[in-house]
């Protein structure tokens, strides 16, 4: 994997519902190097602390590769990197290849696998159609958000290093298929609740599943 672009947003409202939101999901290129904080990017925008950044969601990376297929499908939109409203995008990243728990060394940071995105009406919005939502879904390649080891700067050109590897795990499109399915793979579940780069609230909830 190999970093394409950085993506950093300024705080932008929005209506819905009758009622002003704040969100940081519009994006756009930096053409420079960011910083990956323990909780956070440096200098982007996070309003919603409850579902976004923090220790299991500090950067979200989502792959150029699936850029083609939302284009086709949404080719009237203003597109530019970061329009998923990742901090990184990258080329290369298959999510039925990358593991939760991986560890990579990615310029001066080293960065964990922690789960897939899951998308919210935010996202609708700026697609101009709540369906996107389903779609994105369906789709299964929902990109992911990293833990940061240790902390440093990233640029455009710096490429994913695998470090190390669970002995036990399941992918990151696993695990965005399990959160979803009506009928859970338990198997899978196992492998979820037992890895600890996995926030324990969301192993919590899929460990409820096998009662």
């Amino acid at each position: 994997m190999k970093i394409i672009s950085t993506n950093i947003a300024k705080p932008k409202t929005i209506i819905w519902n009758g009622n002003k939101v704040v969100t940081g999901i519009y994006k756009t290129p930096t053409n420079q190097s960011i910083f990956l904080g323990k909780s956070d990017v440096k200098g982007d925008e996070i309003t919603d602390r409850k579902n976004h950044g923090g220790e299991f969601k500090a950067c979200y990376i989502f792959s150029e590769n699936q850029y083609s297929y939302w284009k086709n499908l949404y080719p009237d939109l203003d597109w530019k990197w970061g329009m998923f409203g990742e901090n990184i995008t990258v080329s290369g990243l298959n999510e039925n290849e990358i593991f939760i728990g991986d560890i990579y060394k990615v310029g001066n940071a080293l960065v964990q696998v922690t789960q897939p995105r899951e998308p919210c009406f935010k996202l609708g919005y700026k697609f101009g159609n709540q369906n996107v939502l389903k779609q994105f879904i369906a789709h299964g390649f929902p990109g992911t958000y990293v833990r940061i080891i240790e902390e440093g700067y990233v640029k455009s050109g710096d490429e994913f290093k695998l470090v190390e590897r669970p002995e036990k795990s399941l992918t990151t499109a696993q695990l965005f298929k399990l959160l979803f399915d009506k009928d859970k793979n338990k198997s899978h579940i196992d492998l979820a609740i037992n890895n600890n780069a996995l926030p324990q609230r969301k192993r919590n909830k899929l460990k409820s599943f096998l009662s």
